[in-house]
């Protein structure tokens, strides 16, 4: 398989109305690609191939949709700690990824990616007291779990890993930081410069809703073999002051393994870039401002 070689494959978009699967909708039919979509709501602007509605719980829904697709792409979820019950969001988001991979893999489909989260290795969502590990960010991180969203993420990939293994389906699960448009995420980038010690958890980190699509492309596309976690994000950070007197004013304890250059995000992007060949495209254009005196 080559990269960009969608024009006429059949792709199966899980929560497909969601603020990714709009976009990546889209950019899959710019490709050429013959989308199916499966989402749990109608929405009058989505366009595809075929657009169904049903519950990626149901085994029945899932089985309809998979009909004739060659890659699938699961983003459906309950995308939040605190968006339903514990029990909803934790049920709901490991089932469905069990049922899509599952039958996936015993249909002989031999591509998916799935959206995972930066959330699950732990800490972002952890009510203690609790910072990373280590910075920069990287997919061997140590984790520490005390919810149930970032449970669910971790136990996607841990589906991934078996559906790989069990069934031979090569699966690349995307730990997305906050992804959003231009506009949300520079509110999220004002919010950083009056209070930036919200965002050391994720190490500041974001992507562009349109990069999210482009690196879901090549999660399809790449010849990739296995169940791979990668961390995807733009290079720079969501927070206008320099990166290291960050990591200096809300992280002094935790070790840097290497040394920051201006705003660059404290992630290691290197799975990123060699596994996909992937490098985002739209980052903000964001003023370097010097942290305020008495920052912690």
């Amino acid at each position: 398989m080559t990269e960009g070689d969608l024009t006429g494959r059949r792709v199966l978009v899980t929560g497909a109305t969601g603020r990714i699967g709009s976009v990546l909708v889209r950019h899959l039919n710019e490709l050429g690609a013959l989308v199916t979509t499966l989402s749990n709501q109608a929405d009058p602007d989505l366009k595809a191939d075929r657009v169904l509605v049903g519950d990626t719980r149901a085994e029945a829904d899932v089985a309809n949709a998979l009909e004739g697709v060659e890659y699938v792409v699961h983003l459906a979820a309950i995308a939040h700690r605190d968006a339903g019950t514990p029990y909803d969001v934790y049920s709901t988001n490991v089932v469905s990824t069990f049922n899509v991979l599952a039958q996936a893999g015993a249909a002989g489909i031999r591509r998916a990616v799935v959206a995972s989260s930066i959330n699950a290795y732990g800490v972002p969502m952890n009510h203690h007291d609790v910072a990373p590990a280590y910075f920069p960010l990287d997919e061997r991180i140590p984790v520490d779990i005390d919810d149930w969203y970032s449970l669910s993420k971790q136990n996607d990939e841990n589906t991934a890993r078996m559906a790989c293994r069990h069934w031979g389906i090569n699966v690349v699960s995307l730990r997305f930081p906050h992804v959003h448009s231009p506009e949300a995420l520079l509110g999220q980038s004002e919010w950083y410069r009056k209070d930036p010690v919200q965002g050391m958890r994720e190490g500041w980190a974001y992507l562009d809703s349109r990069d999210a699509a482009r690196v879901i492309e090549l999660g399809l596309t790449r010849p990739v073999e296995g169940a791979h976690v990668v961390f995807a994000a733009a290079s720079t950070t969501n927070a206008p002051y320099r990166t290291e007197e960050l990591l200096e004013a809300f992280a002094p304890r935790v070790p840097k393994l290497r040394r920051f250059v201006g705003r660059e995000v404290p992630m290691d992007l290197t799975v990123a870039r060699t596994l996909l060949g992937f490098q985002a495209s739209y980052e903000l254009d964001l003023p370097t401002l010097n942290l305020p005196a008495g920052s912690t």
